[in-house]
């Protein structure tokens, strides 16, 4: 770290220079942005807002007024911050917050530059972007530069800590830019790819007026490829940062991450109807949901496996691997609420876990112990109810603490209910009911031969929680892995090879397709009409 907070808004001045700026940052981009922000350390934070904000003020300049005023505008603010870069001093409060941060941190102006000719470009003509790598100059510029400068006071970690948070901030950029589709399209704008348009015999017209949907479907497809490829490319940035800084980094990519599955969901219904925007501030933000075609399964449950295989296989700490699963499982819920799913149960930490390394289990606890402090308000927000199911008697009293929180703060819920196995066995679960059936037979309270399935159901865990319909397994293993025995009796089963952070929206669609495709008889002949996880009758056929 090159410079200090030492001193900050030593002046009457530069203090209000710096609250306009995180202003212009509140009002200009979004709840999301400001949500992610306040998980920035306090006292570098004002630092990130000035960068943050003086390059909201530079795309607004490019972007309101005639075309000939944005040209002449933008020509004198980017005369304007060079100057005050150099005398290192400015008569406007965002420049100036901006300059004392540059300088202060002793930042690369060359980025300065790299970001305001990117912009002056865009301001001064239509966009035509040839190739995908055309796009991505045009992203580094734009986002890639003041994401380099903000990363500076981040703690960057290794040479390819400030280049992979470029990269992160041009996977963000995407998620605005198909946010912002419709509107651009709608003025003679189009940031997409002129090669993939013609791959598929279209004209950027074509993307407002409807071209037949199959090929619109197919040019997004590959939209999200090179989204993809991004998304793929940044996954070891949020160890390359001070730990303090990871927070913020981590809910930056899971907000990409999240935006790129709104895409794979909407496809070409995106070009016009663009994307609502992503909440994770825990103010409600929820949306309709879009069931797939047939038979939705009223009970998800998931055998989140692969992890440490994930980080292995590239050269990350288990930990890494970890905290990339917690934004698959947060994205995972995010999918279930979109496709209409009513209960989703996950496998967080299971009995046999205890046999792991300290190192490890310690990095496991850690991440799920920040996802609960970090997430809480978000899955609130959605309307999401959390429950605990497994023993509460040998997890730390904090972490216990925190899920029982969670618990009671979402207690009256009924969008999505989320049950989290941790320290969950399923013979110690069973063994369990029986053994509060035997006392319940020696007390009297029931006779044995009056036990029937409903009984030892009331003893269970979580007595309420449904029948699975559709497991789904990651990472290629075949096996249930003492998992909800009781309630897999008659599951439909998906085994995903992927590892389980690289599970998305699009994975989980497949198997909730392929379970709709298929017919459960129950033992019977399949003429019957059968209870669904949700509690709804269908017949099977």
């Amino acid at each position: 770290m090159r410079g200090s907070a030492e001193g900050f808004g030593d002046t009457p001045e530069l203090r209000e220079a710096y609250e306009v700026c995180e202003a212009e940052v509140r009002r200009h981009l979004g709840r999301l942005w400001t949500a992610i922000g306040a998980l920035l350390p306090e006292a570098v934070r004002p630092f990130v807002y000035a960068i943050a904000g003086w390059a909201v003020r530079t795309d607004r300049i490019a972007d309101e007024g005639s075309p000939g005023d944005r040209v002449e505008r933008f020509a004198r603010w980017r005369a304007g911050t060079m100057a005050d870069l150099s005398c290192g001093h400015s008569g406007h409060p965002v420049r100036r917050a901006f300059v004392d941060t540059v300088r202060r941190w002793d930042l690369d102006r060359a980025l300065v530059e790299e970001h305001l000719e990117t912009v002056a470009a865009d301001c001064a003509a239509v966009p035509d972007f040839e190739s995908f790598a055309d796009l991505r100059r045009h992203l580094r510029g734009c986002s890639g530069a003041t994401a380099e400068l903000w990363a500076a006071l981040a703690e960057p970690r290794g040479p390819e800590a400030l280049r992979l948070v470029s990269v992160l901030a041009e996977a963000c950029q995407l998620g605005d830019l198909f946010e912002d589709l419709p509107a651009d399209l709608a003025a003679g704008r189009c940031y997409l790819p002129r090669g993939d348009l013609r791959r598929f015999g279209l004209e950027p017209g074509d993307l407002r007026r409807g071209a037949p949907r199959e090929r619109l479907d197919a040019f997004v497809d590959v939209q999200l490829a090179h989204w993809r490829a991004l998304l793929d490319e940044v996954v070891p940035v949020t160890g390359m940062v001070g730990k303090a800084y990871q927070p913020f980094v981590h809910s930056l990519l899971l907000g990409a991450q999240t935006y790129y599955d709104e895409v794979t969901l909407l496809r070409s219904e995106v070009l016009t109807a663009g994307i609502e925007p992503v909440r994770l501030d825990g103010e409600p933000g929820r949306r309709r949901a879009r069931p797939v075609p047939g038979a939705v399964p009223g009970h998800v449950a998931v055998i989140m496996d692969g992890n440490r295989r994930w980080a292995r296989a590239r050269g990350l700490p288990p930990a890494q691997g970890h905290r990339a699963g917690e934004r698959a499982t947060l994205r995972l819920v995010n999918a279930a609420l979109r496709l209409g799913i009513r209960h989703l149960s996950v496998y967080a930490f299971s009995t046999e876990n205890w046999d792991r390394s300290q190192d490890e289990l310690t990095a496991l606890f850690e991440a799920l112990a920040e996802g609960i402090a970090r997430d809480a308000r978000w899955l609130h927000g959605l309307g999401v109810q959390v429950r605990w199911c497994g023993r509460r008697d040998r997890i730390d009293p904090s972490l216990a603490s925190s899920i029982a929180l969670l618990e009671s703060m979402t207690c009256h819920n009924d969008v999505l209910m989320l049950t989290v196995c941790v320290d969950y066995g399923g013979r110690e679960e069973l063994t369990a009911a029986a053994r509060a059936l035997a006392a319940e037979a020696v007390s009297g309270a029931i006779r044995p031969e009056d036990i029937g399935p409903a009984d030892l159901a009331r003893h269970l865990y979580v007595p309420e929680l449904p029948d699975v319909d559709l497991l789904v397994r990651t990472s290629g293993e075949l096996r249930i892995s003492n998992f909800l025995p009781w309630h897999l009796a008659y599951a439909e089963m998906v085994f995903d090879p992927v590892p389980w952070p690289d599970y998305d929206l699009a994975r989980l669609r497949e198997a909730v397709t392929a379970y709709a495709a298929r017919a459960r008889r129950f033992g019977g002949d399949g003429t019957l009409p059968v209870q669904t996880g949700h509690g709804k009758r269908a017949h099977t056929g």
